[in-house]
C-alpha cells in the first residue's frame, strides 16, 4: 500500500468517526426534548380507572371523573329501559351508536348503547356534543334523560340526542366490567 492510499484510508476513518460522534451527540441532545413530550406518570395513572358499581341503586346515577371529563354511570330502572327501547332509531337525529366497545357503526339502539351484559347500566361521557357543556341528569329534559341548559339539547334515557343543536349522541367510553361489577374505564 502506498503512502497516498494509507493517507486516504486514514482520512476516510476520520470522516466516519467524526460523523458517528456527531450522530451520537445529536441523539443525546434531541432525546430529552422528545422524551419531555411523553405524558407524566400522574397522567398515565389516570388514563384508566376502576369504579365499583355494585352499590348503585336502580334509578340513580353516579358521576365520576375520567381524563378530566365527567362520566355518567346510570343504573336505569325498567321504565327507563322500556322507554329507550320503544323509540324508532331511524327517526333519531343521530342514528349511530358510537360505542367503541362494539365494532363497526351499529345503529343507536338501546342494546348497542347499554353496558354489554348489563343492559340496566348506561355509561356515557357526560359532555354535550354541541359545545362541551355538562348536561343535567336524573330525568331532565323533554325525554326523561339528560338536558344541556346552555343551548337546549335534550337526550333520552339511552343518551341519544332527541332535540336541540347537539349533532351526536353522548359518547360512550372504552370500558369493560368484571364479575364483581367493577367497571374499568380506559
Amino acid at each position: 500500500m502506498t503512502e497516498l492510499q494509507t493517507e486516504q484510508h486514514r482520512r476516510d476513518f476520520l470522516y466516519y468517526a467524526t460523523a458517528g460522534a456527531g450522530a451520537v451527540a445529536t441523539g443525546s441532545a434531541v432525546w430529552p426534548l422528545i422524551n419531555q413530550m411523553n405524558p407524566s406518570a400522574d397522567v398515565r395513572a389516570l388514563s384508566s380507572i376502576r369504579v365499583d358499581i355494585s352499590d348503585v341503586e336502580p334509578g340513580t346515577q353516579l358521576t365520576v371523573s375520567w381524563r378530566g371529563k365527567p362520566v355518567f354511570i346510570r343504573h336505569r330502572n325498567e321504565e327507563e329501559i322500556a322507554q329507550a327501547r320503544s323509540e324508532d332509531v331511524s327517526s333519531l337525529p343521530d342514528a349511530v351508536a358510537r360505542n367503541p366497545n362494539i365494532p363497526g357503526e351499529d345503529p343507536a339502539t338501546d342494546e348497542n348503547r347499554a353496558l354489554p351484559g348489563h343492559e340496566n347500566f348506561l355509561v356515557m361521557i357526560g359532555v354535550c356534543t354541541h359545545l362541551g357543556c355538562v348536561p343535567l341528569g336524573d330525568g331532565a329534559g323533554d325525554f326523561g334523560g339528560w338536558f344541556c341548559p346552555c343551548h337546549g339539547s335534550h337526550y333520552d334515557t339511552a343518551g341519544r340526542i332527541r332535540k336541540g343543536p347537539a349533532p351526536e349522541n353522548l359518547h360512550i367510553p372504552t370500558l369493560s366490567v368484571s364479575e364483581g361489577m367493577i367497571l374499568t374505564l380506559g
